[in-house]
């Protein structure tokens, strides 16, 4: 086999994973994750006390799926929030679901 059919090959298997993982996030163990790591109690400090208001605001940062994970995993980040990647995914399935609904369009 050649270079190009082990990249290839190895690239695909990478895709897939990325995809399964996508798909076994939980959209439960989100919301319980956003409950105990206290987001919305940062996001009220944040918009003088409408937690929700981050989400729904016209002028929101997060504009796609691609943004949506890169703003979980900053605030994980900036917040020291100790998540593990898996649990990031959640978060984000919860937010897109409850939210955003970019899985939806």
């Amino acid at each position: 086999m050649s270079a190009k059919g082990v990249v290839f090959i190895v690239a695909s298997i990478a895709v897939g994973l990325a995809s399964g993982a996508r798909a076994a996030a939980d959209v439960a163990e989100g919301g319980k994750l956003v409950a105990e790591k206290n987001c919305e109690g940062c996001h009220a400090a944040k918009t003088l006390g409408d937690a929700k208001a981050i989400y729904l605001r016209k002028d929101r940062k997060v504009t796609s799926p691609a943004k949506l994970k890169a703003q979980v995993a900053l605030c994980n980040s900036e917040l020291n929030l100790q998540l593990f990647p898996d649990e990031e995914e959640h978060i984000v399935r919860f937010l897109d679901e409850t939210y955003y609904r970019f899985s939806g369009k």
